[in-house]
This record gives C-alpha cells, structure tokens and sequence, in this order.
C-alpha cells in the first residue's frame, strides 16, 4: 500500500474513532488525519509486537483497519488524559 492509501487509511480511521470517542480533540480535517494515521502506525505496532500479528499492506484487510481504529482510539484517549476532559 503507498503513501496515498496510508493516508486515506488514517483519515478513515481518524474518522472512526472520533464517532466513537465524540468530543472537542485536536479537530479538523488535519487533525483527524494525523491522528489517524499515527494511530495506523501505533495499532500496526502494538498489532506486531504484543498480538504477534503482523500487518498486512494491504487496504482491505480487516486487521489493518482494527489495528488503525484501536491505535486512533488509543491516541484519542492518551490526548483526554494528557490535555483533560473534553466535556467540560
């Protein structure tokens, strides 16, 4: 998968996890984005590493998509830790 497919993968997953985690995050177009593809890289990472499951390059695996949800989730909740509570 190249760079193109990446990023569409992280605006995708970006995008999931944010319906799944509503609130006021670092927001936009941009901000999904980057959290959604360093979330692909973290869920891929944490996928190989922990799960002994490694990615595969392709953009309709169903496992590449978990991993990118999961490590947007994991990154949505590390920025509520780290900057608060978005509810206020």
């Amino acid at each position: 998968m190249g760079i193109i497919g990446w990023i569409v993968l992280g605006l995708l997953a970006g995008a999931v996890a944010k319906l799944l985690l509503p609130g006021r995050d670092p927001g936009g177009f941009i901000g999904t984005t980057v959290i959604g593809i360093a979330g692909a890289f973290t869920g891929g990472w944490i996928s190989a590493r922990y799960l002994d499951r490694p990615i595969a390059n392709h953009f309709y695996d169903g496992a590449t998509w978990a991993a990118a949800i999961g490590g947007s989730l994991v990154l949505l909740v590390a920025y509520r830790v780290l900057f608060g509570h978005s509810r206020r």
